[in-house]
């Protein structure tokens, strides 16, 4: 597994020509009061059953609140075979902090 800052991930969104999976493994909830354009939600107590719904071989980033939750997915998934994982420093709140001034926090 990677880690990316916010700001890493931002500049790496921008750059690449075939855009990562954004999985976010926050409560629906979380997902509603703010997310990252183009992720999609999965929550963390569902990855054990939804993780086959994944690809195993697209590049996927791995996000939630602080990165603490993201980073035990990204962990999972690691043990089921996924090889290209990258974990989101900071979650969705680095990304309010540091690339998106306009998203809710909580």
């Amino acid at each position: 597994m990677r880690h990316m800052t916010a700001r890493e991930l931002q500049a790496y969104l921008e750059q690449t020509p075939e855009k990562p999976f954004l999985l976010d493994v926050r409560e629906p909830w979380e997902f509603q009061h703010c997310h990252i354009e183009g992720s999609r939600l999965i929550p963390m107590g569902q990855i054990p059953t939804a993780h086959q719904e994944l690809d195993f071989d697209r590049e996927t980033v791995v996000i939630c609140h602080h990165g603490i939750r993201s980073r035990h997915v990204a962990m999972y998934l690691e043990n089921l075979g996924f090889t290209n994982l990258i974990n989101l420093s900071g979650g969705v709140a680095a990304w309010a902090r540091e690339v998106d001034p306009h998203m809710p926090t909580y």
